[in-house]
Formats: structure tokens, C-alpha cells, sequence
């Protein structure tokens, strides 16, 4: 099985980590794989030696000339798939595979990975009804899609992994050491880029709960974005400076994971979460809030605890629950390892993948009568 994978992304996130695994783990399946990856990507600097690599990226949504550049490629390498892995990506695949007026054409196949509503105008319609199969991240996603008008039958869960021989061989980092926090301090942290969906207003919120009982709790924020500032002076006004540190992007998480006490995310928005799955495969419980794919991931009362979104206040019982039980703490974070291996390695999620592409290889979408891009 051919496939041809499209990211057109330029920062690196969890979705371009999956990217990577998915294409590694096909090609180590023994099925050739090439990736197509943005010129100035992350992405394109993190592929190893091995793997294929495409670099192409499109400055828009509709970019005919950089569709025009992956059709030659597909007319030249014919492969089974093309898996367009983000929205612009779609875009640019199904453009490029109606310029090919010849065929045979390859099945296009879109991952999902937020659980955002598709948008309407008639060119995402368009683009849209060229996909034979939409691989989701969770199965609130694939809810999100069926009512979004994507068939039943036109979606699929695959939820997503992490290789576990990789996070296992990263050394722990001595978190108090690397950030100067008082040796027995509890440590608390979250993982996310700055915006408005990942939660961290509520978060910092919760945090200066918890310090009302836990004086000497430390929290720390690991991502970068457009919220930066709005995050500084919100912990500047709770005087939370000596506590809550924004610590910015580091290529060191999994290490930073190994050393921390309780993993949060608090997101109001969340597809599925694989910074959850890191540190459940870390050995580290999660509050988590019950939105999106995260109750599909984190065992209440088991792996870690749920909250409701925008309840800083029950955020912060669950945190300080947790920080106040050791051995719970311990039995939580050792049944959230074992959860991962036995539902999300990435050698479940690529056997998933193959299986979506062994289904629908040489198909095309039913509904799909007119090839050529709307207009409008």
C-alpha cells in the first residue's frame, strides 16, 4: 500500500507528532510511504533519514499552484492514498487530484483531529465531499462531522497514539532543578499552546485555589502563543508569581513529564488531547475536563478525575485531591500506563490506518458527481 501524506503546518504540535508517527510506523508496517510537509515547516526538520520527503506547502487555502505541484507528484508516484492530514491540506490534495483528468485517481483520505464544525462556504463543501474517508481522532469528533453532514459510514474513529519505546527512553529532568522550585514542592503541570481553547485562564484560576491548602504547590505552563500576555498579568494579579511560571516551548517535555506530580489539561476545547496520553504513558494521573475526546482517554476515578469546563473551583479540588493522597496519586498514575498500552500505541492507531486504507483503496466518494474546484 502507496500512501502519500500531506501537513502543511509550520509550527509543531501534537498533530504534527502524530503526522510523523503515522508515516514511521507505516513505513516500518513495510508500506511505502511519502510525506509532503511545509518547506519551512517543523515538521520537514524533525523526519528522519528513511522516510520520503515532499517539500511543498501552500500559501492559502486555495493555492492552485502548489496543488498543481503535488497533482505531478501523484501522476508520477500513482499511489493507493493520499491522507491529507489538516484542513488546508485537504484543500490542496483534492485540488490536485482534479487537475488529473486521466486517472486512475487515488483515494483521498482526511484526518480530523479538532473538534471544530467543518466550515460552509462552497468551497469547503466542495473540498470536503472529495473525501472517501475521514479518520477521526476520537469519536466526539466523528459526532461532530456526522452532524456537520458527513455520513455515518464516511467517518471512522481512530484514536490516536504514542510510541512508548521512545517516551521510555528519555531521561528524567530534575523539574525542580531545571526551574528553580523549592525541593519538595508538589508540581503541577500543563501542556498547550497559549489560545483561548486550551483553558489556562481556568487553570491559573485553580491554582490559586489549591495554594489556599497547599502553600507550597508549584505550577507550570509549557507552550507559547497569542495569549502570553493576557496569562502574565492575570498571574500578576493574583499574585501568583512566585507559584505559576510560563515557561514557553521546550523540546524537553517528555523528560519535564517524568518529573512532575499531576498532569492537567484544561482545555474548553479538545479533540482528544496526545499531551494526555504522554503523560499517562509517563505514569502521571490527569485532571482532565470532560469535554471532547478527553473522557475517551482518561478514566474517571481510575486514570484520573473529570471535571466540568469553566469550574476552576472544581478543578482545583480535583488537583489538590490528588496531591494530598500519595498513594492514590501512585495507583492512578500506574493505571493510566497500563490504559495506554493497551489502547493507544501508535501500533494500534497505524493498524487502524491501514485498515481504513485496505477498506476504501480505489474508491471514490459516492456522492461526488462534478471534480472540478467550486467556485464562490
Amino acid at each position: 500500500m502507496h500512501s502519500v501524506h500531506v501537513d502543511t503546518a509550520v509550527t509543531w504540535r501534537g498533530g504534527q507528532n502524530q503526522v510523523l508517527l503515522t508515516a514511521l510506523g507505516l513505513e516500518a508496517a513495510g508500506h511505502r510511504t511519502t510525506l509532503v510537509a511545509h518547506p519551512d515547516g517543523v515538521l520537514r526538520r524533525r523526519a528522519r533519514e528513511g522516510l520520503a520527503l515532499v517539500p511543498l506547502g501552500p500559501r492559502g487555502e486555495a493555492d492552485f499552484t502548489a496543488a498543481w505541484r503535488l497533482s505531478a507528484l501523484l501522476k508520477r508516484e500513482r499511489p493507493d492514498i493520499v491522507h491529507a492530514h489538516d484542513p488546508h491540506a485537504v484543500s490542496m490534495a483534492a485540488l490536485a487530484i482534479s487537475f488529473d483528468t486521466r486517472g486512475p485517481w487515488p483515494t483521498l483520505v482526511a484526518s480530523r483531529r479538532v473538534d471544530f464544525h467543518l466550515k460552509k462556504n462552497a468551497f469547503s463543501r466542495w473540498k470536503y465531499r472529495q473525501v472517501t474517508r475521514f479518520i477521526c481522532a476520537s469519536e466526539a469528533i466523528r459526532q461532530i462531522l456526522i452532524s456537520d453532514g458527513i455520513p455515518a459510514d464516511g467517518a471512522v474513529t481512530v484514536h490516536e497514539g504514542v510510541d512508548l519505546a521512545h517516551i521510555d527512553a528519555q531521561p528524567p529532568v530534575d523539574v525542580h532543578e531545571t526551574f528553580w522550585l523549592p525541593r519538595n514542592a508538589p508540581v503541577v503541570l500543563n501542556i498547550g499552546a497559549l489560545v483561548p481553547h486550551k483553558g489556562q485562564k481556568d487553570f491559573i484560576d485553580a491554582a490559586s485555589l489549591v495554594l489556599r491548602h497547599v502553600p507550597d504547590a508549584r505550577f507550570l505552563i509549557l507552550g507559547a502563543g497569542e495569549l502570553q500576555h493576557a496569562l502574565e498579568q492575570q498571574i500578576k494579579r493574583l499574585s501568583l508569581e512566585r507559584h505559576v511560571l510560563l515557561a514557553g516551548f521546550r523540546p524537553d517535555v517528555l523528560s519535564l513529564l517524568k518529573g512532575v506530580d499531576v498532569f492537567v489539561m484544561s482545555s474548553v476545547l479538545e479533540g482528544l488531547g496526545t499531551s494526555i496520553l504522554d503523560a499517562m504513558a509517563c505514569g502521571k494521573p490527569t485532571v482532565g475536563t470532560r469535554v471532547g475526546g478527553i473522557p475517551e482517554v482518561v478514566v474517571d476515578q481510575t486514570t484520573g478525575l473529570l471535571v466540568p469546563t469553566h469550574t476552576p473551583a472544581r478543578m482545583a479540588d480535583a488537583i489538590e485531591a490528588l496531591l494530598s493522597d500519595a498513594p492514590r496519586r501512585e495507583a492512578m498514575g500506574a493505571a493510566a500506563r497500563r490504559h495506554v498500552e493497551r489502547h493507544f500505541t501508535v501500533e494500534r492507531m497505524v493498524a487502524g490506518t491501514v485498515e481504513v486504507y485496505l477498506d476504501v483503496a480505489g474508491t471514490r466518494p459516492p456522492e461526488d458527481t462534478d471534480r472540478s474546484p467550486a467556485r464562490g
